[in-house]
């Protein structure tokens, strides 16, 4: 038998395929209501265009599925055609159509935790701390005593004021300067400390601190290069050199050399208690 004579002969069948879906139904129920496609899309709040759309079942012009449903179930409505009958017909048309299913996405992989970066920027810090620390601390570190025997001054030099010598007008200033710094005169005591004379010799420039025993100031100056200082007091002195290579020492007419522990870079800081 033909395709022909089947259909023929089997005539639901053919109506059936035929029968509108959808929006087709829709359109039929408004022409026949005679309804213009202006007022349907008024009523909706959709240009003609997208409703001629949904009549056609072109539902991916109105967006979403959500949106295309809720233009179909109102239509109905304005239609006077069962919504549910609607509906199934949208998910019988749109079931080929229908989204792929959801792919999970993979979790991104934790990356390790290391501790190397943390760990430098750790022992930078306390590199950092630790030098500022030594240098901070130079300043009220307890300075090294250097001992020796003291020697007193004879009587004259003890008890006889020193006297500052006066260059010559005519001098040149770049010649060599010699200045005994003038001190108070001191009465013998039995109990007094020795009272010895130290002569500081600057070959550059040299910020210079020195005091005696009871804290007197004896020379708070700049020392510049070719001025030689004499000062006199009881002992020990302390005393500090800003830059310790300009400077050359005597203490009661002998050579004095300043030793490496109390020397820190440039300066240095030293109590004299003897040649």
């Amino acid at each position: 038998m033909s395709e022909e004579d089947e259909t023929q002969n089997n005539p639901s069948s053919e109506s059936e395929a035929k029968a509108p879906l959808g929006g087709e139904r829709l359109a039929e129920a408004r022409r026949k209501l005679q309804i213009p496609l202006l007022e349907i899309a008024k009523e909706l709040h959709l240009d003609e265009y997208k409703v001629s759309a949904l009549e056609c079942n072109d539902f991916d012009v109105l967006g979403a599925p959500v949106f295309a449903k809720g233009h179909l179930r109102k239509f109905a409505q304005l239609v006077d055609v069962d919504e549910k009958d609607v509906m199934a017909d949208y998910y019988q048309l749109s079931r080929s159509t229908a989204p792929p299913p959801l792919v999970p996405t993979r979790a991104r992989p934790r990356e390790p935790f290391s501790p190397a970066p943390w760990l430098v920027a750790g022992v930078a810090i306390l590199i950092a701390a630790s030098g500022y620390w030594w240098f901070s601390s130079g300043e009220n570190e307890q300075v090294p005593v250097v001992t020796g025997e003291l020697t007193a001054l004879p009587a004259d030099i003890a008890t006889s004021e020193p006297e500052e010598e006066i260059p010559a007008s005519g001098d040149d200033t770049s010649t060599k300067e010699s200045q005994v710094i003038p001190q108070p005169e001191a009465a013998p005591e039995s109990n007094q400390s020795p009272v010895f004379q130290m002569s500081v010799t600057y070959s550059g420039d040299c910020w210079t601190e020195i005091t005696d025993a009871n804290g007197r100031r004896l020379f708070f100056a700049m020392g510049t290069a070719g001025r030689t200082v004499t000062v006199s007091g009881e002992a020990p002195f302390n005393v500090l050199f800003g830059n310790v290579a300009n400077v050359s020492i005597t203490v009661n007419g002998e050579a004095f050399n300043i030793p490496a522990a109390n020397r820190r870079g440039q300066t240095a800081r030293l109590t004299i208690t003897g040649p």
